[in-house]
């Protein structure tokens, strides 16, 4: 399930392309079919093993191009492993509302950007997000939980801080908001008859990618989709 639009991020293959707080690796992956050079990075150990293995049986299985390359590392996104102006393309999904000082994060990004290179961020939505808080504490108020919730002007405010120059934004996952909306007002770590019924819809659209549900969530998405998406460039 991808939240950035490859196309708008403008992935080519031979790209070097890092993929932040890359959890179990679903952008990294992308990029490295494409053809990418790809860094995934995250703090936590799990995470980074897991997206290790995953590139692994991508490679073996031939499913990425001659010359493409994946690698994976631990590290912190306010102290990236990477040299200044190295990166064509960053990925940042669903990780600054974790992190409390999101602002060296971002200067991170602006720091490992060639000139003319381009960031896809991605955050949880203010509108489905703020109802999630309302329902639960527990959806957010725990160790490595979302600290913030972003407006998207903010979130464009403080990539210009850096340095970025915002351009396209976009909405996406309309069919999980309610979802979670759902779990919240049942507890997160309880399940009923309706939020697994739902969860069983979510697997089948992942999988099969049906016309009435990817198309429901094309003209949903302005309205409900649940991640808030960004993209900006580093000056030449």
């Amino acid at each position: 399930m991808l939240t950035v639009d490859y196309d708008l991020l403008g992935v080519r293959p031979g790209m070097r392309v890092l993929d932040l707080g890359c959890g179990e690796g679903r952008h990294a992956f992308e990029a490295y079919r494409r053809g990418a050079d790809v860094l995934a990075v995250d703090w936590g150990q799990h995470e980074v093993a897991t997206t290790a293995q995953w590139l692994g049986a991508i490679a073996a299985a031939g499913e990425a191009p001659e010359g493409a390359r994946a690698a994976v590392a631990r590290g912190d996104l306010r102290a990236l492993p990477v040299p200044d102006a190295s990166v064509d393309r960053v990925i940042a999904s669903e990780v600054l509302e974790h992190i409390v000082d999101d602002a060296a994060a971002i200067a991170e990004i602006a720091r490992v950007l060639r000139p003319g290179g381009r960031v896809a961020v991605t955050v949880p939505r203010y509108g489905p997000e703020a109802v999630c808080w309302a329902l639960s504490d527990g959806y957010h108020a725990n160790e490595g939980g979302h600290i913030r919730i972003y407006r998207g002007d903010q979130l464009s405010e403080k990539l210009s801080a850096a340095g970025l120059r915002p351009t396209d934004t976009h909405h996406a996952h309309a069919l999980h908001a309610p979802y979670w909306w759902l779990k919240c007002a049942v507890g997160v770590d309880r399940e009923n008859v309706l939020t697994r019924a739902y969860h069983r819809v979510l697997v089948w659209d992942l999988v099969k990618r049906p016309w009435p549900t990817r198309t429901a969530e094309r003209l949903l998405d302005p309205v409900l989709g649940k991640s808030f998406v960004v993209y900006a460039d580093k000056p030449a």
